[in-house]
């Protein structure tokens, strides 16, 4: 089975606008993350952005990169476009987001793993949560899995509740896990879930993979022991990567 990583990087973002080609260091975010990437056991590695910017500097540095259409709604939806536009020859796609500078190669590998399994058609990470904070953190994803690895429900809300204990105890209580934000696809479902309209749940927490359980899909998920990435959500984060990581 061929699979493809596919990183896609549009220049827009409120918080932070041109964040594919920040500086870290003397390399810009996008060709960090696309080199780290190479490091995993993928076939082959594109940028799909909706920017010339962007695509000029993948190419500079030597990327492989497709320009897509720039009214897509996620990243899900660049994926699919950019699977079309590399042609066939793909059987599955790792979608790796485009601030993603110091991801561990293992995980791409891990998720790579679960996709290329024939009962696995959607596949994505999670890693137990070590700080109390990140539970309350509505921008930290969590998720709740069965005994075989499917996702039961994803929520910016601290999953689950435990009942009849003290909120200020609850983490020593249970279990809870920090959703990653990497998926694998079969190619015909990237195309199928594509197509899926919007639903409530989705609609209610901003989170595109409620969209799939919402149509009875079900979404494999592998606990990662990889290092946590470091988050690059506004300017000021850039401020904060030990400077051993930017030679």
């Amino acid at each position: 089975m061929k699979v493809i990583g596919i990183i896609p990087a549009r220049y827009g973002s409120t918080r932070f606008p041109g964040k594919p080609l920040a500086m870290i260091g003397t390399k810009t975010m996008i060709q960090r993350t696309y080199q780290q990437v190479l490091k995993s056991s993928l076939d082959a590695v594109v940028v799909a952005t909706d920017d010339q910017r962007i695509f000029d500097e993948v190419l500079r540095f030597g990327g492989k990169a497709v320009m897509t259409r720039s009214d897509h709604q996620s990243g899900t939806d660049r994926c699919r476009e950019a699977l079309d536009l590399v042609g066939d020859g793909y059987d599955a796609v790792v979608n790796i987001q485009g601030d993603e500078p110091f991801i561990d190669p293992r995980q791409i590998d891990q998720v790579a793993e679960l996709i290329r399994r024939d009962d696995t058609c959607l596949a994505t990470l999670a890693k137990r949560i070590t700080d109390p904070a990140r539970v309350d953190n509505p921008n930290a994803v969590k998720v709740v899995f069965d005994h075989e690895g499917n996702a039961l429900y994803f929520s910016r809300h601290p999953l689950p509740y435990v009942r009849g204990v003290d909120r200020s105890e609850w983490f020593e209580k249970t279990e809870y896990y920090l959703h990653i934000g990497i998926y694998a696809y079969k190619a015909d479902m990237l195309r199928a879930i594509a197509a899926l309209p919007m639903g409530r749940l989705e609609r209610a927490e901003s989170l595109e993979q409620l969209r799939w359980l919402e149509n009875g899909l079900r979404i494999r998920v592998a606990v990662t022991e990889a290092h946590d990435t470091i988050a690059i959500d506004t300017p000021q984060d850039l401020l904060n990567i030990p400077k051993e990581l930017c030679q």
